[in-house]
């Protein structure tokens, strides 16, 4: 089977979900931005976005550089190439996603001026999102197909290519072939970090300060352009919820992908039950070209919402309507695929790679990975939406005081944790019973291999806000304003359901680069053995699941730091700047942004550094089950904190919004149930968009940086030395 029919095939799908998203791009900015007030209030959001990004990034291109420069010195310059590559292409796909949603949110806003239609508003938003999306799964497909065409991973030699995986770098250790692959990860999860962080202290201190002053003391709305705070938290919005999103999910994508390659590589040189050249090089190619299909399968989906001719009222629907089209051809397609790769060949021994069920065990594996990821969606729309008792009964608590309403979202975060870890373990035991440990990896890239549908809807949400609050920052009609609250609304719904799909694939990923890990850790090809019970792993398991809390803490002062900051500058404007209140003067919205922008800049560097020195320091010190401990511990506890602060995060926002749609008597805006609600939505801004999205990061990044360490520090650490001494 030519694997140039395989390489045209990515190819082609690639230059598709492109060609559609520059479409769409140009579609959506050749739309009118509306009034000279629209306009000017956009332009003041997109320069704000703009110049955070170039100054992230600035940043970052130093950063870059050095672990790039260490890559070379201590692994190997191929490692450090795919480095740079995933950097270039996660960085890329931010970068296109932050521009489409700063042009598109003022033309949503015009459009339901102009049109009074909801579902023209609903296209033009969801178009601007697919850009993302489409960036997303192109840019990272494009990326993984130059790092297989780099390391002959396409070539039918593959058995000749991993005879010579222990390469040797500079200083003389042995490299394997299988680590130096995670470079691409590597690059993309540094970038990742960097904008999930970033933008999440940048958005939540602006929005706090906002609240706090803005909604609470002065009693204005929270979009009011009399308040100074306002710009900023629009600019936060994209920044956090747009190129932190869509890079998350960009490497969870590419962690799945190449974890699974990673695996079939490990188990090729498995003395126990080594697998064939050739069932090598599918199992290789099967990830990828499913991915490919899957992009494929986005594309027609999000055709299917855009190229309708008469959307319904229900924008909920019609948005999860495109996601399962996409969904479910991507697995269509995905079968089709298993067949010719697995099928076509009989004398494969599809038993050594523990395919239980023959062929269709890989697909199967997929489609418990998609079904895991469907049902975490809708539990976190459960948990969140106030369509549902969890939050109607947040929302009623309100009217009992502000500690009874923080105790309520408490309540309802902790009890939306079991439901979706049992239907992540039932995908884990489900893929791994019908395709073995590689069967898990497959069934991460099967719940990300319509990732486009997901960001697409996802970004669709930060796009709505943007224009509700350019709406009322612009006096347009409260005919408009409705349009864009029920959009931004439903918006808040798809992002918390984002929120469960990105640790549900954050999970699948981690593990599918632990079980990675654990086979890099032994020269022998041997998984190594972790037994909780000895004390190295069981310190290592302790300690890594105290990682996250201390991870969220520093998360939390960051915010808290850059936020009291905000309050303080939003209270100096009201009292002496004359006539702000009045409405006849304008605030200072630069000097916010300023605020939002620096603190962010400054404050993420000590997260992201941990999560990236913690497992390599560590490891150097303590050896690999230390680390392992470490991994499965951190792992653990940060999938059970994520779900937490998501979710509780998401019910006390929703219950605010509930109160101020006038869905709970006695709850006026202005009242103290108003302010209880405001207050609990205060707290759980920095626990759903800041701490929960970081951690799917910092298990992921942590398993990346650990693959790529053990190789040195399985050979060479501080304890086994001193026990060679003793």
């Amino acid at each position: 089977m030519s694997s140039l029919v395989f390489i045209i095939l990515i190819s082609i799908s690639v230059s598709i979900a492109l060609g559609y998203a520059l479409y769409n791009f140009y579609s959506v900015k050749k739309l009118d931005e509306g009034s000279q007030r629209m306009q000017e209030i956009a332009l003041a959001i997109r320069q704000g976005a703009n110049t955070f990004i170039r100054n992230e990034y600035r940043s970052l291109s130093l950063i870059m550089l050095i672990v790039a420069s260490i890559l070379t010195v201590f692994i190997s310059w191929q490692m450090a190439i795919s480095f740079i590559l995933g950097a270039v292409m996660s960085g890329t796909a931010a970068w296109v996603g932050l521009k489409i949603a700063t042009y598109c949110n003022v033309r949503v806003s015009n459009v339901a001026r102009t049109s009074k239609s909801l579902a023209e508003t609903l296209k033009v938003a969801y178009r601007g999102g697919s850009v993302m999306g489409l960036s997303v799964g192109a840019f990272a497909l494009l990326g993984i197909l130059l790092v297989y065409l780099c390391f002959g991973l396409f070539d039918g030699q593959i058995a000749a290519v991993m005879e010579g995986r222990e390469r040797l770098n500079f200083l003389g250790f042995p490299i394997p072939f299988t680590v130096t692959l995670s470079g691409y990860a590597l690059g993309c999860s540094l970038i990742a970090m960097f904008n999930r962080v970033g933008g999440g202290i940048y958005t939540k201190a602006a929005d706090m300060g906002a609240d706090l002053v803005g909604k609470t003391e002065a009693k204005i709305a929270e979009d009011d352009p009399r308040n100074p705070a306002t710009i900023a938290d629009n600019v936060g919005d994209n920044v956090g919820d747009v190129a932190g999103l869509g890079a998350d999910l960009l490497e969870s994508y590419v962690g799945a992908i190449l974890a699974s390659a990673i695996l079939a590589c490990e188990l090729y040189r498995s003395h126990a039950s080594p697998i064939s050249a050739e069932l090598l090089r599918r199992m290789i190619i099967y990830p990828v070209v499913f991915a490919a299909l899957g992009l494929l399968a986005c594309v027609l989906g999000t055709m299917s919402l855009l190229v309708k001719p008469k959307l319904s009222t229900k924008a909920h629907r019609e948005l999860n309507l495109s996601t399962w089209i996409s969904a479910s051809l991507s697995l269509i397609f995905g079968l089709g695929l298993t067949a010719w790769l697995f099928k076509s060949r009989p004398d494969l021994d599809l038993k050594s790679a523990q395919f239980r069920l023959g062929f269709i065990s890989p697909w199967l594996a997929a489609c418990f990975g998609v079904m895991a990821g469907i049902a975490i969606g809708l539990l976190a729309e459960y948990y969140t939406s106030y369509s549902y008792k969890p939050t109607l009964s947040v929302a009623e608590s309100t009217l009992e005081g502000t500690a009874l309403t923080i105790t309520s979202g408490m309540s309802v975060g902790m009890r939306s944790t079991m439901a979706p870890v049992i239907v992540l373990a039932s995908a884990i035991y489900g893929s791994y019973s019908v395709a073995g440990i590689y069967g898990v990896a497959i069934a991460a890239m099967g719940m990300l291999s319509f990732v486009t549908a997901t960001v697409s809807v996802d970004t669709y949400g930060p796009i709505a806000d943007n224009a509700g609050g350019i709406s009322e920052m612009s006096s347009l009609d409260a005919e408009v304003r409705i349009i864009t609250d029920t959009l931004d609304a439903v918006g808040n719904t798809t992002a918390a359901i984002g929120k469960g799909f990105a640790i549900g694939s954050a999970a699948l990923a981690a593990l599918s680069m632990m079980v990675s890990y654990l086979y890099a850790a032994t020269p022998a090809a041997e998984v190594i053995s972790l037994n909780l019970v000895q004390p190295i792993s069981l310190v290592g398991a302790m300690i890594g699941a105290a990682l996250p809390f201390l991870f969220s803490g520093f998360l939390i002062d960051a915010v808290s730091k850059t936020a009291r900051t905000m309050v303080n500058e939003v209270r100096r404007q009201f009292k002496e700047i004359s006539g702000v209140l009045e409405g006849q003067t304008q605030p200072d919205y630069k000097r916010c942004i300023e605020i939002s922008s620096d603190g962010a800049l400054r404050e993420m560097r000590k997260p992201a550094l941990i999560s990236v020195l913690f497992p390599v320091c560590t490891g150097f010190i303590f050896g690999p089950k230390f680390v392992g401990g470490v991994l499965i511990g951190a792992t653990l506890s940060a999938i059970m904190l994520a779900l937490y602060t998501g979710n509780a995060g998401g019910a006390w926002d929703n219950a605010k919004k509930y109160i101020e749609i006038g869905g709970l008597a006695g709850s006026e805006r202005g009242s103290e149930a108003h302010n209880a609600a405001i207050i609990g939505d205060t707290v759980g801004d920095p626990l759903k968009d800041t701490v929960g999205p970081s951690l799917d990061i910092l298990i992921k990044i942590m398993s990346v940086s650990s693959l790529i360490a053990v190789s040195i520090f399985s050979h060479y650490n501080l304890l086994d030395y001193l026990l060679s001494k003793w």
